[in-house]
């Protein structure tokens, strides 16, 4: 008796992407159109994996370049832009043999995915560190001083340090590490993407907790960037604790 359509599907559905093609081998034959369709999705879903491997692999060139460096740290930052709440920065150390796929540019990814990765990183990293320089500091120090303090304690915590920094685009003052800046690292480094996705999942998730204590300007959808409904209530009722006084003068009519 010919196996159970619905059974199939399960079969190719839960098998595991490297023995996936062996299993579609098994039912080549199979003439009845449902059977065909599932196997013509297996092979487009191999297809995909592939295209996926040889992506990630060029995302890899750098940390092949410096592959002499013991322990290579990947730099990021997220929240230079908004209106309200800290800047943040990500450190993340990868190992040698890193195999995690679908690692991007944060801002590529939706927000599933950066927390399906977020959690695979945290789980294989050699180190992941975060820091946050707070709205009170960015208007302190201006924002680009802010960010750079926030790079280099998230490196601060990382155990082991790194011996090599693989930055987005920028070189970070005060730091005796070697640093190599990457225009858009963060499409083009795995190591960068990484710090790129955890510094971008703590930092939304400070957002929406700030949410529940100023509801009025919508944190939790805008993250603290200047949306309609977050300018429209900035104009009503005035800034709150973690606005930046810096960046909100203008909208608020002030010199």
């Amino acid at each position: 008796m010919a196996e159970k359509i619905s059974d199939i599907k399960i079969a190719i559905n839960n098998c595991d992407i490297k023995e996936l093609e062996q299993l579609l081998l098994t039912y080549k034959n199979d003439e009845r159109s449902g059977v065909v369709k599932l196997v013509e999705s297996g092979y487009k879903k191999i297809e995909k994996y592939n295209l996926e491997l040889q992506r990630i692999e060029l995302m890899k060139q750098f940390e092949k370049k410096y592959s002499d460096y013991n322990f290579i740290c990947g730099i990021d930052e997220v929240g230079r832009g908004p209106l309200a709440g800290p800047v943040m920065a990500g450190a993340v150390i990868l190992p040698k043999d890193c195999d995690i796929l679908y690692l991007n540019d944060s801002k590529q990814l939706s927000a599933k995915k950066r927390e399906e990765l977020y959690a695979k990183i945290m789980e294989k990293a050699v180190s992941a560190k975060t820091a946050i320089v707070s709205p009170a500091e960015i208007d302190e120090l201006n924002i680009l001083q802010a960010t750079y303090k926030a790079m280099r304690e998230a490196i601060s915590k990382l155990e082991p340090q790194p011996d090599l920094l693989l930055n987005d685009a920028v070189n970070i003052p005060e730091v005796d590490i070697k640093q190599v800046a990457i225009i858009k690292g963060d499409a083009k480094s795995i190591s960068i993407a990484a710090a790129s996705i955890i510094s971008k999942v703590e930092r939304d998730a400070m957002m929406v907790e700030y949410d529940k204590l100023y509801p009025e300007y919508d944190f939790a959808s805008n993250k603290g960037y200047g949306s309609a409904k977050h300018i429209e209530a900035l104009k009503k009722i005035g800034p709150c604790q973690i606005h930046r006084k810096s960046f909100i003068k203008g909208i608020l009519g002030e010199e």
